[in-house]
């Protein structure tokens, strides 16, 4: 899961060296897994069901598009959970996303304004909590899902400890 120790995941000041990138835990592939199977078959379920009650077993059978619908998320959420990635550096921390899309987000420590870590009931009925950032622009707000709570608690601190450090020189 992990490429490198927390404590060793940022640069010595030369940014020409390749950030140690961390990857997101395989819980949060799981839960969303989970979740993708529960709906669409209770919906594929209903469905069949109910053209089968008013239209007859023919019709039934478009019961199967939510069940195709599942197998096509099922891959697109294991290709989504392999692009998530942070690392952190000595003066920001990048966030790199997306499979069609990238999208890499540098938040540097001195900007960040608020870093809480929230956790809602599936994420915590999966053991998971997701660190979010706030800065003072809107736009760079960022966001970590699906972490293991004591890496999440880790990283809040080290974050807030390292934001208070740079801010100070601004």
């Amino acid at each position: 899961m992990e490429t490198g120790s927390p404590q060793s995941t940022g640069t010595t000041g030369d940014e020409s060296v390749e950030p140690v990138w961390i990857g997101l835990p395989p819980g949060l592939l799981r839960m969303r897994r989970l979740l993708l199977v529960v709906w669409l078959g209770l919906l594929a379920l209903a469905l069949g069901l109910l053209l089968g009650l008013l239209a007859g077993t023919g019709w039934a059978a478009f019961a199967l598009l939510p069940l195709a619908l599942m197998a096509w998320g099922w891959v697109l959420l294991g290709r989504n959970w392999r692009s998530w990635r942070y690392a952190e550096r000595a003066d920001d921390l990048l966030i790199s996303r997306g499979v069609l899309w990238r999208e890499e987000t540098v938040v540097p420590y001195g900007r960040m304004q608020l870093v809480e870590v929230t956790s809602g009931p599936v994420e915590r009925h999966f053991g998971l909590a997701s660190v979010q950032l706030h800065t003072a622009a809107a736009a760079t707000d960022a966001t970590i899902p699906g972490l293991d709570p004591a890496e999440a608690e880790r990283l809040r601190d080290r974050l807030t400890e390292l934001g208070e450090a740079r801010s100070a020189g601004l």
